[in-house]
């Protein structure tokens, strides 16, 4: 009987060795095709064809909805909304006779007709500043409208050049030969420097952003992608919030790259209760921690930080980093941010700091992304994602409507639906390590204030991966500052309601009708 029990033991391991093998070798199977459809066109042919799912049935629901009176395109004629050109601007009214009008007719009023049209050109003035030359020898000249800024292209220009390519994705080739066939003079350098030059009020606007957030804000959600910088790779990095959003661009990405965003470029370096126990948790040598405690850091540069780490002699890689990432995270939270901030990542090591959650999509998406060999581990995949799914739904309603009651039975929950052991020994791994991140996935049970999810950081970074498809990336640095500045400033007017034009043509002209964005999000938060 003995030897039974060990064949037995010994083929159940063999079927899940075999069953592995044969996932792997889907997975290959399945690179190796994709490998070849990125061979293909690298050689200017054509890969396999994307198969969309068919549109039938929707059109077919669709045109029995306008049959029916449904919501379909068109609007029934007696409907009691208002015309939607009702609420236009009209600049002009331009009055239609009749031709040949019979005898003894009746008029009747008019029919109003109204027209949409955009008027696109070149409008060019001269201005004639007088000159005067007083009797002491001096010449006094007339200055041009301060809305100039001393430059020889106006305001509507300027915003228009700066929409186009910041909003539109419009290459600096296309600007120049768009606005040359409109009849405007201008080289490429000159739309170049229009775009990069003289754009220190946007740069001190979009830093009054991540400040203002930090503050107002109890939980974040961060995200990053990759941002090809003179011809190299780097990254980029969102900080979102329900009111603003804000970007910065590195060579690469780290935790210490991380903190120096939060710190908007200009690090400080305290070492206090925070960064203590950040040094505790990352397995500091106590006698480096003692050393750290006894000698306060002085300077405010990370040069200072630097000559003070060769002072201690922390001279180690490792330990260098460790007590940079503290004192960085240290300098943070003496800043003016929320005493609850919270940050809501896609798991990715540099974002684990202060109170960190992770997100439920991303971790559904790693089940979804097995491949299955067989019907049965087909079935296993569906089964588990579709308690995921039910499982992210109350969790859903426990943060819209927080029960304390109902804690313990959602932990409950987890523990048995990532503890569970369903024959497939891939799945079974991943639960495995699903359930060790359960302080994670689980803090909103303590903090229902913390989204689940990074779907509005992945929307706002959405723009780089088609400004990476379109342009490839930025030349100089200015450029990338640029590039970061009016992303932030874009998707934060889009979050607060306003429009990017109207915004962008405010501050050109000082016109100062559209308040601070930094204001702005304040209220919105009170």
């Amino acid at each position: 009987m003995l030897w039974l029990r060990s064949l037995g033991t010994r083929l159940d391991q063999l079927a899940a060795e075999n069953a592995e093998l044969k996932e792997r070798v889907l997975r290959q199977a399945e690179t190796i095709r994709e490998l070849r459809d990125e061979i293909a066109v690298l050689k200017g042919q054509k890969g396999r064809p994307a198969m969309k799912p068919s549109r039938m049935d929707k059109e077919t629901n669709k045109n029995n909805d306008d049959q029916t009176g449904g919501r379909g395109r068109g609007r029934r004629r007696d409907s009691d909304q208002p015309a939607k050109t009702a609420r236009l601007d009209i600049h002009e009214k331009c009055r239609i006779a009749v031709d040949d009008v019979p005898e003894g007719s009746r008029f009747l009023g008019h029919r109003a007709f109204t027209v949409q049209d955009l008027r696109i050109g070149a409008h060019n003035t001269r201005f004639l500043l007088e000159r005067w030359a007083t009797p002491d020898g001096r010449v006094l000249t007339a200055a041009c409208p301060p809305e100039l800024g001393g430059l020889h292209f106006g305001p509507g220009l300027r915003a228009f050049i700066l929409y186009q390519h910041h909003h539109c994705h419009v290459t600096q080739p296309k600007l120049h030969e768009q606005l040359r066939e409109w009849g405007i003079e201008l080289s490429v350098g000159q739309i170049d420097a229009l775009l990069t030059s003289g754009q220190e009020a946007f740069s001190a606007e979009k830093s009054s952003l991540l400040k203002t957030g930090l503050a107002i804000s109890s939980a974040i959600t961060v995200d990053d992608s990759g941002a090809r910088h003179q011809g190299r790779n780097g990254y980029v990095t969102v900080v979102s919030g329900p009111t603003f959003a804000w970007f910065g661009s590195a060579d690469n990405k780290s935790r210490i790259g991380f903190l120096t965003h939060l710190h908007d470029g200009q690090p400080s370096y305290v070492l206090n209760d925070l960064a203590l126990a950040h040094l505790q948790k990352q397995g500091l040598k106590a006698v480096l921690v003692e050393q750290l405690q006894a000698n306060p850091f002085a300077g405010d540069t990370g040069d200072h930080w630097t000559a003070h780490l060769d002072r201690l002699g922390i001279c180690d890689e490792r330990h260098r980093r460790i007590a940079t990432e503290a004192g960085l995270l240290g300098g943070l939270a003496a800043r003016d941010i929320h005493p609850m901030l919270a940050i809501v990542s896609d798991g990715a090591g540099q974002f684990d700091i202060l109170e960190h959650g992770l997100c439920w999509v991303h971790t559904e998406r790693l089940v979804h992304k097995l491949i299955p060999s067989n019907d049965l581990q087909r079935g296993e995949q569906e089964r588990v994602r579709g308690e995921i799914w039910a499982y992210y739904a109350d969790l859903k309603a426990y943060r819209a409507a927080p029960a304390p009651a109902d804690t313990a039975a959602l932990t409950a929950r987890f523990e048995s639906l990532f503890g569970q052991r369903t024959g497939w020994a891939t799945l079974d791994r991943l639960l495995r390590r699903i359930r060790q991140h359960k302080g994670d996935l689980l803090r909103v049970l303590a903090r229902p204030d913390m989204p689940l999810h990074t779907n509005a950081s992945e929307t706002d970074i959405r723009d780089y991966v088609k400004v990476r498809k379109i342009s490839g990336g930025t030349r100089s640095d200015l450029g990338r500052q640029c590039r970061d500045t009016f992303a932030s400033l874009k998707k934060t007017c889009r979050k607060l309601g306003i429009s990017f034009w109207a915004y962008l043509t405010d501050r050109i002209t000082n016109a100062c009708k559209v308040p601070p964005l930094a204001d702005l999000m304040r209220l919105r938060a009170a």
